[in-house]
């Protein structure tokens, strides 16, 4: 498996995401109405396997120290061998090293798996954001580096 950068009008990275909106077009019976248009401040992950595009993925800058997860996705007939979780950790390496360590991204309330990927990937709930405030669909997360905790924080002294 390899994963790579692709510019956004890559045509392996569009089909992927073309197949993309047709799935969630009929999970949520085209009730979003929301179409795929490229990004061009997006930085875009494609995993290859046995030579074919299989899983997209990509970063967005939002703010200083912030990046969105956008366009997550893998065909149906890969899904189920870790791609995504790998595809996952590369998105958020990439961000961290723009200096982007906390993460946020949106989904739909009606794609289970979805959100059970990103909880055990560590992301929790927040707020809607941004473009997606007053969707009734959207669903939004967020992952930010661990607190530091103080090396003093529960020791204790002896008496």
């Amino acid at each position: 498996m390899l994963i790579e950068s692709r510019a956004p009008s890559d045509a392996e990275l569009a089909a992927l995401v073309i197949a993309q909106q047709q799935e969630l077009s009929e999970a949520d019976g085209g009730l979003d109405g929301v179409s795929y248009l490229p990004h061009d401040d997006a930085s875009y992950l494609v995993v290859v396997l046995h030579g074919r595009a299989v899983a997209c993925g990509a970063w967005q800058p939002l703010e200083p120290g912030v990046a969105e997860l956008k366009r997550m996705y893998v065909r149906p007939a890969f899904r189920g061998r870790g791609i995504a979780r790998q595809l996952i950790v590369a998105l958020e390496e990439e961000a961290l090293a723009d200096g982007r360590p906390v993460l946020r991204l949106e989904t739909g309330t009606y794609l289970p798996a979805a959100i059970g990927l990103y909880r055990s990937a560590g992301y929790v709930p927040i707020p809607v954001f941004g473009e997606y405030v007053g969707n009734p669909f959207s669903v939004c997360f967020e992952k930010s580096p661990p607190a530091r905790v103080s090396r003093l924080a529960g020791s204790r002294t002896a008496s």
